[in-house]
């Protein structure tokens, strides 16, 4: 004698849609393949899809002509407790007025309206290079950021005397 199964069309409907739902998660073997090269390959070659902003050709030229400078940058240093100020002299006439030891320095934070000057150690002095300013020669000024105010990716504006940089980016 034959039994019947049980089944009613509402479990054979369960059962056939959770057997579709697994197998469509399950990739197929080339795929998986095909899956695994590619990332493989991305995690060797990362890259941002953001182009960082830089200092226009136009201000670069500027500060080349005008200031006597090329080169330049903002980077945090210390753990972000220091900015440093870099440029390269390419007019020592042009540029004399950050070699004055007597001018002031300062940073303008445009973000976090914060305003940095150069700390002055007891027996190193400002933390700066001063003095006469030779063609080709890399140059330095370090900022106080202490309770880090100035994060990187903020645009921030220099001051030395009556020599002025606009819009640099910390990195």
């Amino acid at each position: 004698m034959r039994t019947r199964c049980p089944l009613t069309p509402l479990a054979v409907l369960i059962a056939g849609s959770a057997y579709l739902a697994a197998a469509a998660l399950q990739p197929a073997a080339g795929e998986e393949r095909a899956d695994a090269a590619h990332k493989v390959a991305g995690a060797a070659v990362k890259q941002s899809p953001y182009s960082p902003a830089n200092l226009p050709q136009r201000a670069k030229g500027y500060y080349e002509l005008m200031q006597g400078i090329d080169q330049v940058s903002v980077r945090r240093t210390a753990s972000g407790n220091l900015i440093r100020f870099s440029y390269r002299v390419t007019d020592p006439v042009a540029a004399r007025p950050l070699g004055e030891k007597t001018a002031t320095a300062l940073m303008f934070g445009r973000t976090s309206h914060a305003l940095l000057e150069i700390p002055v150690m007891d027996k190193i002095g400002a933390l700066r290079q001063s003095g006469p300013l030779e063609v080709g020669q890399a140059y330095w000024m370090v900022f106080s950021n202490k309770g880090g105010l100035i994060k990187a990716g903020e645009r921030v504006d220099v001051f030395v005397g009556s020599f002025h940089v606009d819009g640099l980016i910390v990195e």
